[in-house]
């Protein structure tokens, strides 16, 4: 799977840009703040319909205007593909091959794209909602349905709290509605968490070998899944809605005296262990940032084994960040087989056939040209 073409209109600093790129790697030159990551997160959008910079939509439109649109061309192994997205205030709408898609879940998926910028390095030792969020974009990615019920969740979730936060004003407690709630949001977050759990077994799979090769052999990586209720990856749907029921019979009058939910999936997180100790806690940062590096490398295989294409790959100003030999082994891995985008001020420094053979684009002031 490679993207051919790209044209961005009134995205964060270009009016209009139409880029043609090469399926190898393209190395994305310029100074800071020209708009080399501003490119690099309009790809990532276009394939994602989400920025994993901001989370309001409006900061990607350029300023005084009232749309931003991204538009592309991908080849896969089953023909080419144009995606359009236009972005305003109103909300998004998505095109395939210029057919409007009712639900962005249905259009998701379209391409694949895996990002590792600096931020991925903290993904070890960063928050829990960064984790929870690494989670749901790569497995929205190979499963349309889970982006679907996610959605749903998230809706479902915001009505739950809003009820909650009326109950705790309440003298008088009518729970009926409270019920209902409750009931749906568990029936949606038992269908997340069993997919979460399928996820991280195929990612534990491809992850562990990866972590191996690029500790010489010295460490082993777990990952664990830390739910808010008591529940394994081995149990079934039925039991993981048993399981939520008790939990949330339990911590009732706790949810409606702080006016929140306070269990499911919006709540949970994943624990990494090197040689069975705590990374987050106590590894050292060569052992978080190789645990990082093992994840993305594992998700280009993953997303490569569920649906029998590499995704593309976005570098974003995080080759600096590696020393030489997680470097090399970066590009070793993707030599010739993924289209890559690398951003950077410069390629000094790097010593690596993969980028001497790569196509350089310059940026500035939120134009591009290409150099090679």
């Amino acid at each position: 799977m490679y993207i051919e073409n790209l044209t961005v209109t009134n995205y964060r600093n270009y009016e209009k840009t139409a880029v043609e790129f090469e399926n190898k790697v393209n190395v994305i030159l310029g100074e800071n703040a020209q708009g080399k990551t501003n490119l690099m997160e309009a790809i990532y959008v276009l394939a994602i319909a989400k920025s994993h910079r901001t989370s309001n939509d409006k900061d990607m439109i350029r300023f005084e205007e009232e749309y931003a649109k991204i538009e592309g061309r991908v080849h896969r192994k089953k023909g080419p593909l144009s995606l359009q997205l236009v972005i305003s205030t109103k909300g998004k709408k998505a095109k395939l091959n210029h057919l409007e898609q009712q639900r962005l879940s249905q259009y998701i998926g379209a391409m694949n794209i895996v990002m590792f910028a600096p931020e991925d390095l903290n993904l070890v030792k960063g928050n829990p909602q960064g984790r929870r969020r690494f989670l749901d974009m790569e497995i929205g990615q190979v499963s349309p349905i889970y982006m679907h019920d996610l959605s749903l969740y998230q809706k479902i979730l915001s009505q739950r709290n809003h009820y909650l936060k009326q109950l705790s004003r309440q003298k008088e407690k009518n729970l009926t509605m409270l019920d209902v709630l409750t009931a749906q949001l568990i029936e949606v977050a038992a269908k997340i968490l069993k997919k979460r759990f399928e996820f991280l077994d195929l990612l534990q799979k491809w992850a562990e070998p990866i972590h191996k090769g690029i500790s010489r052999d010295l460490e082993t990586l777990e990952i664990q899944y830390k739910a808010s209720v008591d529940v394994s990856e081995n149990i079934d749907l039925s039991k993981m809605i048993e399981s939520y029921e008790q939990k949330f019979d339990k911590i009732r009058d706790r949810e409606i005296d702080r006016g929140m939910t306070l269990a499911g999936p919006h709540r949970d997180d994943l624990i990494f262990f090197v040689n069975g100790k705590d990374v987050q806690n106590f590894g050292s940062q060569g052992q978080q940032r190789t645990t990082a590096l093992s994840l993305k490398l594992a998700e280009i295989e993953l997303i490569h084994s569920e649906i029998g294409e590499y995704p593309i790959l976005l570098l974003d100003d995080v080759l600096s960040e590696l020393d030489d030999f997680r470097q090399s082994h970066l590009l070793n891995t993707i030599q010739g087989k993924v289209q890559t985008f690398v951003t950077t001020t410069s390629v000094e420094g790097i010593d690596h056939d993969t980028l001497k053979e790569a196509a350089q684009y310059y940026v500035t002031a939120g134009s591009i040209e290409k150099l090679k």
